[in-house]
């Protein structure tokens, strides 16, 4: 028996190395416990997930594996795949959308313009670029603005000084918005603003351009709209409803909430009436039921009119959620912007917009990602959109009449690759706007 009194205390000399944590609680097993496999009715739903999965790949894979990329009909698909994998075999015949790849994004546009399409795409990335992302030259905003105006000389074609002298009507709009603002006020000068380009489109434009072509002539070859088609169309109506509807939507949605009636009620009605019809509607509208308004022998081009009805279908949208992103700012936000003595377009540009766009990034790119999928609908109107028209006209030749699914998986991953790297850029401008650190 020790005697307490002679004991010796143990003394810890050295620390012991951090040892790792059990093999259950680390790595890939603590995330399938926490994850898939924590309790009865997680474990049964997981591997009945598991069970679907490997049912679906059972049947997919093969077929994805079998695939053929090169051939010059279906027929010759089928013979290559059986002649590979043996009879009875099945598998996907993307040849269709090898062979088939320019139709599918430019449509039916003249192969030896090309370039014209490419380069706008370039030229439009580049005029994106100082919108989305803080680190490009403010400068570039110059080109960003004339961007609308040269991608139309490019695809369309015709002469250089249409688009001059469209451009040089906004540039008339400018000067008369800030003239107005400084000798009578905002309803002087965003009346001023929207009534003179008008104005010069309607009676000077045109006879400008011609007198500017005379003098020096620049064409490209002009290219009807039926001409049009794939997803050069969709970005086109994409592009033009996305850039035009969201400022047209903030407006609305500051004119909603305007104290003036006349101005609020105008608002409130076009918003409520465009919310309430199907975009389809609208569209047909715009395709067939315009005709009878306009003067006889007056054209007007089709796209141009999906687009218009687009961007107000949008426009009307977007106003309700930006209206949104205004109701949640605390009252606090417009007293202060009072106590600076800001007056009611300053305190919007400075304060409270910014504030309210931020608010409402989730909703706005969720109305763009809906906007770019219902290009789609322009087949109704007989354009041929990538998804439905081209297909059908690919399908419709003898080479491929027959196939079905490659066309549809091929159109759908397009969408989805645009549409996902929308709601990733939100994800990361609200990452970058974040100022809490909650």
């Amino acid at each position: 028996m020790t005697d307490a009194n002679t004991a010796t205390a143990f003394v810890r000399t050295a620390m012991l190395p951090q040892q790792p944590p059990p093999i259950s609680q680390r790595g890939v097993i603590k995330w399938m416990r926490e994850n898939l496999f924590s309790g009865p009715l997680n474990t049964v739903l997981t591997l009945v997930g598991l069970a679907a999965v490997f049912m679906i790949l059972q049947g997919v894979l093969p077929w994805l594996l079998h695939g053929v990329w090169t051939a010059k009909s279906l027929n010759e698909c089928r013979a290559i795949i059986t002649k590979t994998w043996g009879d009875g075999a099945d598998g996907a015949c993307w040849a269709v959308i090898h062979e088939r790849w320019p139709q599918y994004i430019y449509g039916f546009y003249p192969s030896d313009q090309y370039w014209r399409p490419n380069l706008a795409f370039v030229l439009m990335l580049v005029a994106i670029a100082p919108i989305l992302f803080g680190a490009v030259p403010r400068q570039m905003l110059l080109f960003t603005a004339a961007f609308p105006a040269v991608a139309f000389w490019l695809l369309w074609g015709g002469s250089v000084w249409l688009a001059v002298v469209i451009l040089a009507g906004f540039a008339l709009g400018v000067i008369a918005l800030k003239l107005g603002l400084r000798l009578g006020g905002a309803i002087l000068g965003v009346g001023a603003a929207v009534l003179i380009p008008v104005l010069w489109w309607l009676f000077f434009a045109g006879s400008a351009a011609g007198a500017l072509d005379a003098l020096a002539p620049l064409d490209l070859v002009r290219v009807q709209s039926d001409k049009f088609g794939g997803f050069l169309l969709a970005f086109v109506i994409g592009i033009c409803g996305i850039g035009f509807s969201l400022p047209l939507g903030i407006l609305l949605s500051l004119g909603r909430r305007s104290d003036m009636p006349l101005i609020k009620y105008v608002c409130v009605g076009f918003i409520e009436f465009i919310r309430g019809v199907p975009l389809i509607t609208l569209l047909f509208t715009a395709s067939f039921l315009l005709s009878y308004f306009l003067p006889p022998g007056t054209t007007f081009d089709l796209i141009l009119r999906v687009i218009i009805m687009v961007t107000l279908f949008s426009a009307a949208y977007i106003a309700e959620v930006v209206r949104g992103g205004l109701a949640a700012l605390p009252r606090g936000q417009y007293e202060a912007a009072d106590a600076l003595g800001l007056d009611y377009w300053k305190a919007q540009r400075l304060i409270i917009m910014p504030q309210a766009l931020k608010i409402s990034i989730p909703g706005i790119v969720s109305s763009f990602i809906g906007l770019f999928k219902d290009t789609t609908l322009v087949i109704f109107v007989s354009l041929l959109d990538p998804l439905k028209g081209i297909t059908d006209a690919v399908r419709a030749s003898s080479e491929w009449n027959g196939v079905y699914w490659e066309p549809y998986i091929f159109s759908g991953s397009i969408f989805f690759i645009f549409c996902f790297g929308m709601s990733r850029y939100s994800q990361y401008l609200e990452r970058k706007l974040k100022t809490d650190h909650r």
